[in-house]
Order: structure tokens, then sequence, then C-alpha cells
């Protein structure tokens, strides 16, 4: 399959409530792919009056409007001819199409390109349902379906592989629990809609070198699942709402109109929610439509109702085991799989009916997906550690080399429902970023993670600026992982020579939001008696003295401007230049009524200094654009684009302008670039891109990443037109994948970032040099103005390992175990600033953390509750702050902010000497500047849902609720150090969260 040598795959367990991905990149690392911000995609699919089908979050929120036009679980419906949905009919196919062409489309948007895949499906399905699936992936446009067998080689397309197979390799293979050839283990999948109970055997390897196991005896019951779980306990909390309150509960349990059937999805939703709660503690309350007081549920009660149901589970796994000839102490291994399985009474229950200790993860929806991954083994002859020292290939110029600036971080596409197959780009000309997820983002995904500094702005956009206080311009930087918030990139394409090549940013990472201007900066001013600064001096002495009386003068002269110097000195290293905000909560707030009352289907912003441009989708499939004081409100102007797309991305702001960006279906489809007048919003100029190449804006120079002509060129922002191109360097193979890198400075780590931490403020540390890690692992230095190469370093890295770039220091996390840093300024070899204790250990994400010191994310294996913060810094040594179950750093000035989005978001901040600020607090932080950060509640999806905002002092830890952000769209916010604006339901609205 194209792409398979360079070791990009992709696994999908598609189930009857949820649907997980994982993706696996090169070096082996595996992330949860983030669809619509999140790590597991609800399977339900909504038919709209269009007939377009909606999956996901969006279609459940569809559904309290409409409940007739939506299915929960469409994989329940596989051997219907047709399902009935609203006034339309739909095949099972369609229905599971829409929902891979989600997870597509997300996949696209993190790496530019749909990877190798691997579908699962249940060990009973037969030749008809595997049919419906193979209809449902052609539909969705991904390669034709080919299944696994251990009769011979499985032909190119989409992989089919059982379920419990893929379980049982990861049992093996992740988790490293041995099963011996011959020897069987029992997979235990507790899902959304259904039990799936397989007992495999280990056939050994099979002529075609894949493991070998074969699926000996299965069944399960189609009838018990979450869902029948969530029924049981609905029942106990409808009796004693009916005692006390018989008129509602009649209303819940028997709907008669729309809005009753509204109100019972939420309770559904409510009980639902309580039940996943209880797995974790021993009590959750559940808010009940139209009662006034929630009811309160104890553990003790959801294992009443689902014990009698739970016996009917071991009672199903005990058949199995015995069909397949064995006893249950005859097993190499009970794995338990599916969401379901987290519940502790499972477990319980197994092991005390079948006298066999049961395997059971923290994340049980994550194995199916991530062990289908195992279908497609990973290939790869990674080169040794390089030597050291490193010899240098390119002299440096005369001179230093310019200013470190701030950088860019991950951005992605975003796919229509209706677009065509999804791309399949040999991964060569498509991976050439550090991996995230989920992303981050921020996001995230994010989420997860991106492997460098960077700046992801909204909905994918990176973001950087110009040095010396020039405005934001956009800056995609890389295609990772969310969000979260963590990032992915979709940026403009180089045109053909000739032709003035646009200037603008790439969207669609969960994670961020668009970039901002100048005004927002916490700069400290100069100091009397600072190198530089005009200062009064000491006292002139008198003209008539002689020699010992000017020596004294001269004497006392020194000695007040050493006493000045010093007492400067001091101020400037004490001042805290990021004070806590007086945070305040949030008022009414100011909105901006979109035109004639319309109610957008999209809403994006972008906030620059005092300046914040709010744009919606027109029936006519215009751009709107509305220009407005971001403090009050006032609008300034309100345009329309020229431009027509069928899809939008969304607005990024630019150096006195805004660019309006259509959306794409995949990396080299065209779409279109649109620029307006900061000033009057009158068009400045149009290009057609592509979405394959990544952007880095600098003071006045735009450096772009032509994927397709091999090159990174250098354009002038004023009107696009060639300053300089430089050449990609290719390996023995001629390949010339590589990976590009803003370096990044103090400033812009310390002041508002993105969901994935990168940053975004243009005055606080602007783009002056790129790092760009080549194919023939060479790194060079290139100044972006003019796009000279300042150094070349051999044999440092591949384009896919971790990689910061901060001030004067280059940081590489390597295979080998080793953190390496190297000084941009001089051609030397690096020092070495760690090196894990075991080749077990490996780094997950690196973030700058200080002067001369980077912080990595290490865990054992891939286990991520044995995450570890590694702080290294040159001269200092090392130290270790454990970090359990977060997946992504965030530089916070030079405090580090480790975060997770899954399965709950949550932050723990660690102060330069490792001390917990927050511990482990829940929801999404993300950095306002150096000393601030804002604290959501929940991921920031594109449903419209009300927001749970708080601020946070990052020296002090102290929590400041803001309040709730009333009915709106996550993804649509941007902020700076005082506003944040977002899009709602019908309107966009700013609040203000600091004090004036």
């Amino acid at each position: 399959m194209s792409g398979q040598r360079d070791g990009f795959a992709l696994g999908v367990d598609l189930g009857t409530s949820n649907t997980v991905a994982v993706l696996r990149w090169p070096d082996g690392r595996t992330r949860p792919l983030l669809v619509e911000g999140q790590p597991i995609l609800p399977s339900g699919v909504y038919a709209d009056t269009d007939g377009r089908l909606h999956v996901g979050r969006d279609a459940l929120r569809l559904a309290h409007a409409d409940p007739d036009r939506y299915e929960p679980n469409p994989k329940r419906r596989v051997d219907e001819a047709e399902v009935m949905l609203g006034d339309r009919r739909h095949t099972p196919a369609e229905l599971l199409g829409a929902v891979l062409r989600a997870v597509g489309e997300a996949a696209v948007g993190a790496l530019g390109f749909l990877p190798p895949a691997v579908v699962t499906c249940p060990a009973t399905w037969d030749a008809d349902r595997r049919q419906v699936l193979a209809e449902a992936l052609a539909l969705a446009g991904w390669p034709s379906a080919a299944e696994h067998t251990l009769s011979g080689p499985t032909p190119p397309g989409t992989r089919l592989l059982r379920e419990p197979v893929a379980a049982a390799r990861y049992y093996t293979e992740v988790l490293r629990r041995p099963v011996p050839v011959g020897e069987s283990v029992a997979v235990f999948d507790f899902g959304g809609g259904t039990l799936d109970v397989a007992v495999v055997r280990n056939e050994g390897a099979d002529p075609w070198g894949d493991s070998g196991f074969t699926v000996i005896s299965c069944g399960g019951l189609d009838d018990l699942g979450g869902l029948d779980l969530d029924a049981a306990l609905l029942a106990l909390v409808g009796e004693r709402i009916a005692a006390t309150h018989p008129a509602q509960w009649a209303r819940l349990s028997e709907p008669a109109d729309t809005t009753g059937w509204r109100e019972r999805l939420q309770f559904v939703e409510h009980v639902r929610g309580a039940k996943e709660m209880l797995s974790r503690t021993t009590a959750a309350p559940v808010a009940v439509p139209g009662v006034p007081a929630a009811v309160s549920l104890t553990r003790a009660d959801l294992e009443g109702v689902a014990t009698p149901l739970l016996r009917r589970a071991v009672a199903e796994t005990r058949r199995v085991i015995a069909a397949a000839g064995l006893a249950p102490e005859r097993l190499a291994g009970l794995f338990l799989v599916g969401g379901s399985s987290r519940i502790p009474l499972v477990a319980r229950l197994l092991h005390a009916e079948l006298g066999i200790a049961p395997t059971v993860l923290e994340q049980p929806e994550l194995p199916v997906a991530e062990g289908a991954l195992t279908d497609l083994p990973l290939r790869r002859n990674r080169s040794a550690a390089p030597p050291l020292p490193l010899a240098p290939v390119v002299a440096a110029p005369a001179g230093p080399p310019a200013a470190a600036p701030p950088g860019a971080g991950p951005a992605g596409t975003l796919l229509d429902a209706g677009t065509p197959p999804l791309p399949t780009t040999d991964p060569p000309t498509a991976a050439d970023v550090p991996p995230t997820a989920a992303h981050q983002p921020d996001g995230t995904t994010v989420a997860a993670g991106a492997p460098g500094p960077a700046a992801a702005g909204a909905h994918g956009t990176t973001v950087a600026a110009g040095p010396n206080g020039t405005r934001l311009d956009p800056v995609p930087q890389g295609t990772p992982l969310a969000a979260g918030p963590d990032g992915t990139a979709v940026a403009p394409h180089s045109p053909a020579p000739g032709t003035p090549t646009p200037a603008l940013p790439p969207y669609g990472s969960p994670a961020g939001v668009p970039p901002q201007g100048p005004g927002i900066p916490h700069q400290p001013g100069g100091w009397p008696g600072w190198p530089g600064v005009p200062q009064s001096g000491p006292p002139a002495p008198p003209s008539g003295g002689g020699r010992g009386r000017r020596a004294l003068w001269i004497s006392v002269g020194a000695v007040v401007a050493l006493a000045g110097v010093a007492t400067a000195t001091v101020l400037y290293l004490t001042w805290d230049r990021h004070p806590e905000l007086d945070f305040q909560a949030f008022g009414k707030g100011t909105r901006v009524a979109a035109a004639g009352g319309e109610r957008p289907a999209e809403m994006f912003t972008a906030v620059a200094g005092d300046r914040a441009y709010l744009a919606y989708p027109r029936e006519d499939r215009r751009l709107a654009v509305v220009a407005v004081e971001a403090g009050t409100g006032k609008e300034l102007w309100r345009k329309e684009s020229v431009t027509t797309a069928d899809q939008w991305a969304g607005v990024v702001a630019l150096p006195g302008a805004v660019a309006l960006l259509a959306d794409a279906a995949g990396s080299s489809t065209p779409r279109e670039l649109e620029v307006l007048d900061g000033g009057s919003g009158q068009p400045r100029w149009r290009h057609t891109v592509l979405g394959d190449d990544e952007l880095f804006v600098g003071r006045d120079v735009l450096a772009l990443t032509d994927h397709e002509r091999k090159r990174l060129v250098g354009l002038k922002l004023s009107n696009g037109d060639e300053k300089w191109s430089l050449d990609d360097l290719a390996d023995e193979y001629r390949n010339t994948r590589n990976s590009v890198h803003p370096v990044t400075t103090d400033g812009s780590v310390s002041g508002p970032g993105y969901g994935d931490g990168s940053p975004r403020d243009p005055q606080q540390g602007p783009v002056e040099q790129l790092v760009q890690v080549n194919a023939d692992k060479s790194v060079r230095l290139i100044d972006l103005g003019s796009g000279a190469e300042v150094r070349r370093w051999k044999a440092v890295a591949e384009p896919d390992d971790l990689v910061a770039a901060h001030e004067d220091r280059l940081y590489v996390a390597g295979d080998d175990g080793r953190l390496l840093a190297y000084d941009l300024g001089k051609q030397a070899q690096p020092s070495v600033l760690y090196t894990a204790e075991d080749d077990d250990r490996r780094a997950k994400a690196l973030a700058p953390c200080g002067e001369h010191r980077a912080c990595l994310l290490e865990v054992t294996g891939s286990d991520d509750q044995t995450a570890v913060v590694v702080a290294a810094q040159e001269g200092q040594g090392v130290k270790r702050w454990a970090a359990p179950g977060m997946t992504q750093l965030v530089p916070v000035g030079e405090r580090v902010l480790a975060r997770r989005i899954y399965p709950e978001p949550a932050a723990t901040l660690f102060a330069p000497d490792g001390t917990r600020v927050l511990d482990d607090e829940d929801g999404v932080a993300v950095r306002v500047d150096a000393g601030n950060l804002l604290l959501f509640a929940d991921p920031l999806g594109s449903s419209v849902d009300d927001r749970s905002v708080a601020g946070v002092g990052a020296g002090s830890g102290k929590v400041a609720q803001l309040g709730e952000l009333k009915d709106v769209r996550g993804d649509s916010c941007s902020w700076n150090t005082e506003v944040i604006a977002c899009g709602s339901e019908e309107d966009f609205v700013l609040h203000r969260f600091v004090k004036e």
C-alpha cells in the first residue's frame, strides 16, 4: 500500500456506539486520532432535510431538534435493507460510510493524506455483513477493502481485521503479555451496544510475516452493552422520579411531542454521564429535566441494576471458552476491551466466576484500534545515534546569526462531507510534520502534542510574527496531530513560476484560534542605568580642582554609576514582567449580529490587538466579514468576499489586512485565498492555493515550503513576488521529505498561546530564523529574511523526530533516548542533556522551558500513566517530575504545563523548580501570558454550548471563576490578554475578562 514503507498507518475500531481511530508515525509512536476535537467519535448519524448525513456530536446535537432523523447505532442496522431517517431512506452502508468519512477527513487533516488503514469488524460477522462494510469504505472514499487471512497475502486496499485478533495482538505486542504458540487468549469486548466474546489461538507467524492469531470460538450478546446498563439505570432513576414527580416522569417516559423527545434525550445523556462517573467515583448526580433537585446515584445503585445483566455476560464468556475446548484456567489471559468494561464490577464478576484475573486498561476503548495497526507492521531501519562531535558541512557566513524568533505549530485540513475520495498521497511528500495530537489540541488536540514549539492557530492555522513589534502573520507549521488544542496544516501552495504567490495560513486544528495583532504584550521598558538607556550620570567635577580632587570625583562617579547599574539590574531581574491579572467575571458581553438575522452554519473569529475580525458564510457562498474594535465591539466595516466557496476554512489577521481562506478536500485540492484591507475592508488580491505547503511569516517575507517544486521559497509580503529560493536537500534515494520549524524566543512563549502552547502574539518574539530537518538527516539554519543558509549540521535528526528550536539552541530528542542541544550560534558538537534510563523509556513531547533548558514528556512503552516530565538544563543536571496520564507539554515562560485531553481533560502546571502550581486540574488550560492561563471546563468543540471558563494565576495557582460563555461555538473562540471573542448560535459575542 502507498506509503507503508514509511510506517504511517491508521487503525479504526468502528463500534456500535462509538468509533475510535489511532494514528501511527514512522518512529512507532501512536496517538488517538481526534475527530471533532475528541478521541472518541459517537457512531450516531443524523440525516438533515437536504439528505446530508451528520455524524458524531454534531449528529447528537441535531437529534435534539428532530430525533426521528437520528440513528444512534448504525452498526446494529447492518442486516437491514434500508434505514428510515425522517422522510429519507438510507442503506446501512451509507450510514457507516458517513462515520468512516469523518474519520478519513480527520486523518487527512492530521497528515495531509489518508495513510494505509486497517478497519476492524466483529468476529461473528459473516460475508454479507463484511460486504456492507466494504461498501461503506467505498462510499467514504477509502481504498477498496481487503481482508487478511492466513491463507495468502492480503491484496492492496484497506485491510479488514477481526476485532478479537486486533485485541490479541495489542495484548501480546503492546502490553508484552506472553501467549505462546498454540496457546489461547480470551477477548471480552464490552462496548456500548453489544458484547462480543472470542477465544483466539496463537498459530505463530504466518508465511507473510504477520502474527497468526486465529479465532477458534466466538459469541456474544447483541442485546447487551453499555446502552442496556444505561436503560437499567434509567429505570431505577425513573422509579424515584415517579414517586415524587409523577407528571414529569410520564412526560419523560412517553414523550408526546418534539419537546418531550428532546427532554428525554437530555435525560438519557445525563444518566449515561452518571454511569461513567460512577466508574471513577462512588456517587454521581443526575439532572432531570423539569425536576428542580438532581437525583443522586451511588456505585451500589449501579452495581445493583448491573449485576443481573453482567451475570449473563459471564455465562456467555464461559460458554465461548468451553466451545473452544478449554477451561478458563487453560487460557493464557483474559483481556477486557470496550468502554463498558471500565465498570469495576465487570472485572470483579469475571474474576470471581471464572477464577482468572482479567486484564483491563484505563482506556479500554483504544486496544482494538491500536492493535489493528499491527496488521501493517512497521518496517524501518534507523541508523545508529550520530557520533560526537559532528563535522560542519557549510561554513557559517560572517557575523552572528539573526536573533531567535517565535514559531508556528501544527495546522490542518478539514474536508467537506460531499467531497470525492480522500487523497492517499504517499507520505514522503505529505508527512513533513511533527506529530501531535488533538493535537492537541488544543485542540490542541490534540491532540495532541506537537514536537516542537510552534504556533497553531484556530482551526489549525499557525501563526508567527515579524520582528521588532510588527503585527502577526499566519504561519502554518507542519501537519500534526489536538487538539488541543491541541493541531494539522492547511497552507497555500506555490503557483506556477512567475505568478504572484499568496501569503496565507492553513486551517483545521480544533485546538487553536487565529492570530492576534499588536498592543497586547507586556514588554519591560528600559531602566535608568541599563546599558543603552540614556541616564543623567554623576555630577561634573568642579573646574578648579587638582588631580586628586578630579580623581575623587571620578571615583565617586564610578561608584554611583555602578550602583545605578546594579540597582537597575536587580530591579530588572526581580520585576515580575508577567504579573497575575486582575480577572473579572464575564459581564453581559458585547454582541455583533450577522446580517439580516441569519443563523450561520459556521463562524470564525480572529483577534489582532484592538481589532477583531468576525466572519461567517452567506447563502450565496460568499464569506461575510465584520471588523470591530475588540474592546468595545464598535463596528468598523462590514464586507463580503469576492470569492465564493462551498465551504470556508476561516479568517486570519495579517499585518494591516485580513485573509479569507476557502476549505478544500485534500492537500492537493485548489482553494481560493482572498485578502482584504484591514482599514477599509476593500479587496487587495486573490490567489489560488493548495493545502500541501506550510507558511512562515517574518517581518516582510513569507517562507513557503513548496513541496511540489521541492524547495523553500521566500515571498515578499507586500505583493507575493519571489525574493529567494532554496532547494530541498535529498537523501541517497532522492527523497526530499523534510520538516521546518521556526526558532522561538522567550517572548514568544511568554505571550498568548494556542491550545498546544504555540505562540500567537506577533509582538512577543518575531520569526527571523527557520530550522529545516532534511531527508538526509542533516539540519540547516536559515535566515528567513534573506534565505541565506547560516549553518548546517550532518547526521542530526530525521523529519519525524521531536525537534524544538528556541533562542540560540536546537533541541533534538531521538530514538536513541538522548536529548541533545545544539548551539545555533556556532559550529560545535552538541551537548548531551539527558539519556533515558532504559530502552523502554521514550519521549512523547518536547518543549523549551527556560534558558538553555528543555523539558521532555517521557513514558515507559506506550503507557501514559508512567509519564514523567524530564527538565534538562545545560550545566544544571536533570530533574524529573511525575505527570501520570499527561500527553502534551506547553511552555508558559519558564514554567511548563503538562496536559491531557483524554479521557477527561486535565492539566498540571510545574514551576521552574518542579513545584506543582496546578495539580491535575480538570479542564483545558491555555496560555494568556507567562503569568496567566485560561481554563476551559471542556474541550473547545464545534457545537453550540455553554462554556465554563476560569482565569488562573500561573504563579500562585489561584483559580478565578469567570463564568459561562453562553451558547458559543467553542472552536470559533479567539483571545488576547484581555478579551475573548466567540461565535454563538446567531451572532458574535465579545467578553472582557480583565478589569479595566
